[in-house]
């Protein structure tokens, strides 16, 4: 899959996409809006103000990708400012710190994925053939950037991604193997992730 972002007159970015990736973006994209959730609202719409007050929950998620893309003010609690003190001082400044903050950090992971199945469904096709070329404005360039980013952490999760030499791992792997896929899909969104950034740095 050898699209390529590439960078637009004026801002934005844009790539090239065939059927297939079209349709592998968007599924990936539902499937991580799925795992996050719906907002804490969405269940009381007769309150618009319940999301804006509520309060998000102090545990990781159960999920380890949900773990990855949420993960803990403080990983390790050696690397937790001194003045946090003792290990049980730091569970409950990071506890706090979730409670406060994930909501947010759901809205706006909510929110890129939701522009990615959003922009795909705009496309018009170049022709019979099918595909599409995809234009992004530099605001929705920034949401794809996030949505790459969770997507291959969930990928990467879920394959036990955890330092570059598993990366170099993935190169060697059989044909035959049943991660093989997933694989091809990880290493396919870390290409459009990178060229990516390269439209948007100045």
């Amino acid at each position: 899959m050898p699209g390529t972002f590439e960078p637009l007159p004026g801002g934005g970015a844009a790539v090239a996409l065939d059927d297939v990736e079209i349709s592998i973006l968007r599924s990936l994209a539902a499937q991580l809006l799925e795992r996050i959730g719906p907002g804490p609202a969405e269940d009381a719409p007769d309150d618009p103000l319940a999301e804006l007050f509520a309060e998000g929950p102090s545990e990781p998620p159960s999920d380890p990708v949900l773990r990855r893309l949420f993960p803990d003010a403080y990983s390790d609690p050696a690397k937790a400012p001194e003045s946090l003190g003792q290990a049980e001082e730091w569970q409950e400044y990071s506890a706090e710190f979730r409670r406060y903050t994930e909501n947010d950090l759901r809205a706006g992971k909510r929110d890129n994925a939701l522009a990615v199945i959003r922009t795909l469904d705009a496309l018009a096709p170049l022709d019979d053939d099918g595909g599409a070329v995809l234009k992004l404005s530099p605001a929705e360039s920034r949401q794809w950037l996030g949505s790459l980013n969770d997507l291959r952490l969930a990928i990467g999760t879920t394959l036990d991604i955890t330092d570059e030499d598993d990366t170099d791992l993935l190169y060697r792997l059989p044909d035959e193997d049943p991660r093989k896929p997933m694989v091809l899909a990880y290493l396919w969104l870390g290409g459009l992730q990178e060229t990516l950034v390269g439209t948007l740095m100045p």
